[in-house]
């Protein structure tokens, strides 16, 4: 399987968004806020499962790994709908994080 690009899970947004524009709050910089919740509580159902059972009962039980990728794969819908709301190009932000990343790995 090749690489899962950050254009690729924008564009999948972009068309989730557009299918449930009648049912869910636009995507724009007034609903990045709201977006960043939802994402905080996904990340929530992700602590959970590894707290309630453990980091490497949740990697090696199939049905719980099961869940914890999908609760991982809804806390990247809503960082795509974060990206999209501020305007965030894929590009802009590799740009940015690896600009981070040289200045953790000169840090210590």
């Amino acid at each position: 399987m090749e690489d899962f690009t950050i254009n690729e899970m924008q564009d999948m947004q972009r068309n989730l968004q557009e299918k449930y524009k009648d049912k869910w709050e636009s995507i724009g910089p007034e609903t990045g806020k709201n977006k960043l919740l939802w994402m905080v509580g996904e990340i929530g159902e992700v602590i959970d499962i590894v707290k309630k059972n453990g980091g490497t009962k949740a990697c090696s039980d199939a049905k719980l790994r099961n869940d914890l990728v999908e609760e991982m794969a809804d806390v990247l819908m809503y960082y795509n709908d974060v990206l999209l709301c501020y305007g965030i190009s894929a590009e802009e932000l590799k740009q940015s994080y690896s600009e981070k990343y040289k200045k953790n790995m000169e840090r210590w």
